[in-house]
């Protein structure tokens, strides 16, 4: 297994809408979602770092996990298709059939339903064992690309970013917004600003799903102190739950600003801002930073609802637009 010497470059680019401009508030978003058509996101960057473990221990393909729309799985299919090594990927639930699940297989990826009980059963001990025998000489990749090294694999976006703030006109920034479903990225960009800047996460999952927990224990094998950066539930009530509120929040954002969302991370995010903004904990001349995390491709799947949700037709968004 080798990898080539691949270093996407995210543009950080202003997102002008009415709600922002009413606030007095400026808002640059990093475009993740635009590094490439299949490896986006911030996923790859939670994946690099496993993936040249894997190259140097000698693997011969990845193992990892994910739903049936899971854009963990996709990015890392993606790469194993462009990069030539094998993938497994364990689902989560019963067989079904959905955009993400049709790439995974166009992509070469082996796929292995585990139904929902076998899937609550991959913080056990012993987990992995029978798959290793199965698929010897392949490395497991935590769900999501989590823990320590994904968050690693994150460090350089606060690079990215700052190199970037003379072009908008910017000498800095006042808070880096990202949407939170295991809280590896929103680690990584903690480790990253080293105090500079707080890092506010939108939660995309509950609050006692464990982000908070999965942060600190991350910050503390890193060696940092737990503190820099700040939790929203932005959840709606739960993990991919999608709301008429946010349904129709994501559409008119994409009308005024041009750029397209997805509704179970950034567009809860973005969500997540113009509701401080609106309730005055944003004060008034602040520039924000938020990360797109990509995710697009799992939008596919949900694009009738969101516009049942607003009550919105096809025909009804293109006309506004």
């Amino acid at each position: 297994m080798t990898l080539p010497d691949w270093n996407p470059h995210a543009t950080l680019e202003p997102l002008c809408l009415p709600w922002l401009t009413a606030a007095g508030l400026q808002l640059a978003v990093l475009r993740l979602d635009a590094l490439d058509p299949l490896v986006s996101g911030n996923k790859w960057f939670k994946l690099a770092p496993y993936l040249a473990k894997a190259a140097r221990d000698g693997a011969e393909g990845v193992i990892s996990l994910g739903g049936a729309h899971s854009n963990h799985l996709h990015a890392l299919a993606a790469a194993g298709a462009r990069f030539g090594f094998p993938t497994v990927g364990l689902l989560r639930g019963e067989a079904q059939d959905t955009p993400t699940v049709r790439d995974l297989q166009h992509l070469g990826m082996q796929l292995h339903w585990l139904g929902y009980g076998g899937y609550r059963a991959r913080h056990k001990p012993g987990f992995w064992d029978a798959w290793l025998r199965h698929y010897p000489h392949y490395q497991p990749i935590p769900e999501g690309g989590g823990g320590l090294m994904g968050a690693q694999g994150c460090v350089a976006l606060v690079g990215m970013i700052r190199q970037q703030l003379s072009g908008l006109g910017w000498d800095d920034y006042h808070s880096l917004w990202t949407a939170a479903g295991t809280g590896t990225t929103l680690a990584g960009l903690v480790l990253g600003e080293a105090g500079d800047h707080p890092v506010i996460g939108a939660l995309a999952v509950p609050p006692d799903h464990g982000v908070a927990d999965q942060v600190s224990a991350i910050l503390a094998e890193a060696g940092r102190a737990d503190r820099g950066y700040r939790l929203i539930d932005a959840s709606r009530g739960g993990f991919a739950r999608v709301d008429a509120v946010l349904a129709r929040f994501l559409l008119d954002s994409e009308r005024d600003g041009g750029l397209e969302l997805e509704p179970l991370y950034t567009a809860k995010a973005l969500l997540a801002i113009h509701d401080e903004a609106q309730a005055g904990r944003i004060p008034g001349g602040s520039r924000l930073v938020l990360l797109h995390t990509g995710g697009l491709q799992g939008r596919r799947a949900l694009h009738s609802d969101l516009l049942r949700l607003a009550g919105y037709t096809d025909r009804a968004v293109e006309a506004q637009g």
